[in-house]
């Protein structure tokens, strides 16, 4: 499966994203907000500093959501059965999604500062 050609790799990172829009309501549950905060910056007429800043946050928070989501498929069909090093494991995935996710509502918490003040 190594080295195939871009059309096919894309197909399936593609592919990736419709299974976990279609499976993972965490994963619809960011991209609905990621569709309000990008109406909001269109609403408050954003500068492109803060488009580029979202742009990485965003992106950021849905690649650690996808990655979460594929840890924890992968762990549960490699060990089924609950183990404390396996719960450690899909905790610390977990929470990497949330530390993201708290740094983008701090950061949308700045911009509605900076475009109030």
């Amino acid at each position: 499966m190594k080295n195939q050609n871009f059309n096919k790799r894309l197909a399936f990172a593609l592919k990736g994203v419709k299974w976990a829009w279609s499976s993972e309501r965490s994963f619809r549950s960011q991209v609905a907000i990621t569709v309000l905060v990008i109406c909001s910056l269109l609403y408050f007429k954003a500068t492109l500093t803060w488009w580029a800043i979202f742009i990485l946050v965003i992106g950021a928070t849905l690649a650690a959501e996808l990655l979460n989501t594929a840890l924890e498929h992968l762990i549960d069909l490699l060990h089924p059965n609950y183990h404390p090093s396996i719960g450690k494991a899909k905790d610390c995935a977990a929470a990497g999604v949330l530390v993201l996710s708290t740094s983008a509502i701090l950061i949308y918490i700045f911009f509605l500062v900076d475009k109030f003040s």
